[in-house]
């Protein structure tokens, strides 16, 4: 199974010791194969830096932690998503990411971004429903 995450979902990975957290240690132990881009590595480092004060050296060790995890994807101009899919230009680079991953899931807390619900056979689902995937 290939899953992209959100950068909401890594932050919350780091923020809280609850749901994403145990998700993102699922795809450091190999239980599924955990995709990223460079625009999502980015936005986690800005997000960690300017919303949530973090410090050089753990932005670092953050990032550091999700690399281990995942496998990196440059998505290509064939990977754009149409434009207006979502309201929010950023939200297009993340399913940008998933469909050059060629990702069965992109896992988001973002509602709107869920209200899509698929596209180009990437479904956007919640973490919870990630979670019950592995408990069914």
């Amino acid at each position: 199974m290939k899953v992209v995450f959100d950068t909401n979902i890594l932050i919350a990975a780091f923020l809280t010791d609850g749901l994403c957290s145990k998700l993102l240690l699922r795809a450091k132990r190999g239980e599924f194969k955990l995709y990223l881009c460079p625009f999502i590595l980015r936005e986690f480092q800005e997000k960690l830096r300017n919303k949530f004060k973090a410090t050089p050296q753990e932005i670092h060790e953050a990032v550091s932690l999700v690399i281990e995890a995942a496998h990196i994807k440059e998505p290509s101009k064939s990977d754009a998503v149409e434009r207006n899919l979502s309201n929010d230009p950023d939200d297009d680079e993340v399913i940008a990411c998933a469909v050059a991953a060629g990702a069965d899931y992109l896992v988001t807390g973002d509602l709107a971004l869920r209200e899509v619900r698929e596209y180009r056979a990437v479904k956007f689902i919640s973490p919870r429903s990630l979670e019950i995937l592995f408990e069914g």
